[in-house]
């Protein structure tokens, strides 16, 4: 009979030193038998199989060089740890035991963070009532993420994005809770350390997938926009401004929703992303090369075929890599594979894009990249048109 391959599962909160530590002597158990579940995990967290220049992608190599490789225990403690998103073994045993103390901050603060994640209203009320302050709190958890401790507060939770991975989740009640901590106090554009910047709800919101698939998102970014949420940014690096990160990560709906509130569509790439073909007309003239480029990107990503078609007219290069906060790693034709946006492919290619370029992370050509997503009729179009994989 064959098994299942071995995957991790969180353990209860609170749970144990010594049931964090069973769960890594299972993987490595795993991994000497040469479970493939156990080997994948080895493969997506360990340091060592990690690519030197993305320090999130595993590198290319083979679940043989794995098994083989020279690992002990504490590599699987590492492993694991890794894999709760602490920075290394002595992290989580340091976190464990706080929020096994009752008397700790860090176990009040995990409590609730537990409740926002879980949707627990009444736990969550009651914790806010004997301590008001756990609304102004923050994480401590360090992980090796960029910068290393996220400083997220209990409002950042509710959008499931720049924290731990396995509490990116979003209960059906995440209105409520967001609207519990808000009339609590809660700082409705408080900056956390995510993603090499500053980063506010909101931002963190519009390129979540949990909340969307959850159907909340929109309604998160009303409740948020409702109690003073800066709709045109805030904080600093790449997701400073709210209407292009949702633009940028596929949300339509939620950057529809912020111009609503009152985002400025006043760039060639804001209108561009929407597909706003006059508006397009109107600022293309002005605009900066950098600012074509992402237009050309978002226009593409959002299927604006009429749009991507004038910026082309306008002498952009579909044959250059996206700029950065666009997916820098792939093409436009990359985007429009990924998209599902046949009438843009068909327009890059009458247009001259080349098939053969292939993306920065993953190595893949547009035809690779439909036959990866399942989207046939461009696959069969791009093969009738000579591309190879």
């Amino acid at each position: 009979m064959k098994h299942a391959a071995v995957q991790i599962a969180p353990l209860p909160f609170p749970s144990s030193v010594a049931e964090y530590q069973r769960q890594a002597d299972a993987l490595f158990d795993a991994w000497r038998a040469g479970d493939q579940g156990a080997l994948q995990i080895f493969h997506h967290k360990h340091p060592r199989f990690l690519d030197d220049r993305i320090p999130w992608l595993p590198r290319n190599i083979s679940d043989k060089e794995i098994q083989n490789a020279d690992l002990e225990p504490a590599d699987a403690r590492l492993t694991l740890a890794r894999w709760y998103d602490f920075l290394d073994w002595r992290f989580l045993v340091k976190w464990v035991e706080a929020v096994n103390d009752d008397r700790s901050p860090i176990f009040r603060f995990e409590t609730a963070v537990e409740a926002v994640i879980n949707g627990r209203t009444d736990t969550l009320a009651a914790l806010l009532r004997d301590d008001p302050e756990l609304v102004r709190a923050r994480s401590s958890r360090v992980t090796p993420f960029d910068p290393p401790m996220h400083r997220a507060t209990l409002l950042h939770y509710v959008a499931a994005n720049g924290v731990e991975a396995h509490r990116e989740r979003t209960p059906a009640n995440a209105v409520e809770i967001a609207r519990s901590l808000l009339g609590a106090g809660a700082e409705v554009d408080a900056l956390a350390d995510m993603y090499g910047g500053q980063c506010t709800t909101m931002s963190m919101l519009v390129s979540s997938s949990p909340p969307e698939q959850a159907g909340v998102q929109i309604a998160l970014v009303g409740v948020l926009a409702d109690h003073g949420a800066a709709v045109d940014g805030a904080g600093t690096g790449t997701w400073t401004s709210p209407l292009m990160t949702a633009l940028a990560f596929g949300f339509r709906g939620a950057a529809e929703t912020l111009v609503r509130r009152g985002a400025r569509v006043d760039t060639l790439a804001a209108a561009a992303g929407l597909g706003r073909l006059e508006a397009v007309r109107s600022l293309l003239s002005h605009a900066a090369p950098l600012e074509r480029q992402r237009a050309l990107a978002l226009a593409t990503q959002h299927g604006h075929v009429d749009i991507a078609r004038l910026l082309l007219d306008a002498g952009e290069d579909p044959n250059r890599y996206n700029p950065e906060g666009n997916h820098a790693h792939s093409t436009p034709l990359h985007q429009a594979v990924s998209s599902n946006h046949l009438d843009v492919v068909q327009l890059f290619v009458e247009r001259g894009a080349k098939l053969d370029i292939r993306d920065t992370i993953w190595d893949g050509t547009p035809l690779g990249w439909a036959e990866y997503g399942g989207r046939k009729e461009i696959a069969e179009y791009l093969r009738a048109n000579g591309a190879t994989t």
